[in-house]
């Protein structure tokens, strides 16, 4: 019992050397590394009804097939969806932007401020920020081909994956020594437990938030209420720094199109939902498996992104849960997969 105690910080030192080898190494590999884990969460997200589908009788081509096409058909209706309406709002966006100018502009009058200075270092201010975001937005990626290639290996590995990964995870094992198989093989459907939790948890979440926070814009009449639920929907797969910001620019867009009032309401509102969302709704559907202190999944965010840029801190929280599930399994007295 000693002896095992005192293996314990050498185990967790182990550990993080290991972990950060692999991070060094998928540095240096990162568009191939980030093609394979994001065709992994496809898989994750997508092998469950290509399941339902095969013991129903169909094969894997056909069921692989039908998911797969299902897929595309929805992002399809997504995108017919959302662009008319953003498009059809941007005239009215844009005179309600020219009054919130003019309001402005008598607000500042009365305090005796120079508005047109004030305009002019906004301007520069957002000119600046804007370049920034551009930059940090591409800082994993060094071209334009790199995204379109990783985006095209990603989508083919998860085709493959959603039709024949077992068999080749259960080729991968065998080529391991006989003693490690069957630790390698538990780790294996450990992570991939955990990215499954975790991608159907962030889905069913971020639906929920857009409904609400969408059905809410509608209501009080703010124009792109669609496209900012759809932003809300995406911003969950960020955790904390995602629904800030999509509910953010839903309060901006408030103020620009209906004033002061609709704004706060839009701000009350989005905090009611994040308050539920947080303490009634996220721990029933994530379990305690995958609850992390928000410090650490803003501190891994931004670790993502410095590594990997936008795709890096949208990864990072997903990376950061299969970590610590590792770290707790030898600890654990209970199967990997049972729930």
């Amino acid at each position: 019992m000693i002896g095992g105690n005192g293996m314990g910080p050498w185990r967790l030192l182990g550990w993080f050397a290991v972990i950060a080898v692999a991070f060094f190494c998928l540095y240096h590999v990162r568009t191939v590394a980030i093609s394979i884990i994001i065709g992994v969460f496809l898989t994750a997200l997508l092998l469950p009804p290509a399941r339902w589908l095969r013991r129903r009788g169909l094969g894997r081509a056909a069921a692989t097939t039908i998911v797969f096409a299902g897929g595309l058909v929805l992002a399809g209706a997504l995108i017919a969806l959302v662009v008319p309406p953003t498009v059809a709002s941007v005239s009215e966006l844009r005179a309600s932007v020219g009054k919130v100018l003019d309001d402005l502009h008598v607000l500042t009058s009365h305090l005796g401020l120079n508005d047109q200075q004030l305009v002019a270092q906004a301007r520069e201010y957002l000119s600046t920020q804007g370049r920034q975001i551009t930059t940090g937005a591409l800082a994993g990626v060094r071209t334009v081909g790199e995204i379109v290639v990783g985006a095209v290996l990603a989508v083919i590995l998860s085709v493959y994956f959603v039709h024949a990964g077992d068999r080749l995870f259960r080729w991968l094992v065998e080529l391991l020594p006989a003693g490690m198989r069957a630790r390698v093989a538990e780790t294996g459907d450990l992570i991939f437990s955990v990215i499954g939790r975790y991608i159907h948890g962030v889905a069913i979440v971020g639906l929920v938030d857009a409904f609400f926070i969408g059905i809410s814009l509608w209501i009080l009449g703010v124009p792109v209420a669609l496209p900012l639920a759809v932003l809300t929907f995406v911003g969950a797969f960020l955790p904390v720094v995602g629904a800030f910001f999509a509910g953010l620019l839903a309060a901006v867009v408030a103020l620009v199109a209906k004033g002061w009032l609709v704004a706060l309401i839009v701000v009350a509102v989005t905090v009611a939902v994040q308050q539920i969302e947080g303490h009634v709704l996220a721990p029933q559907i994530y379990g305690k498996a995958l609850d992390l202190p928000g410090a650490v999944i803003l501190v891994a965010i931004t670790v993502g992104s410095v590594i990997a840029g936008i795709t890096g801190a949208f990864l990072a929280a997903p990376v950061t849960s299969v970590i610590v599930a590792l770290l707790r399994h030898p600890r654990s007295t209970e199967p990997a997969h049972s729930t």
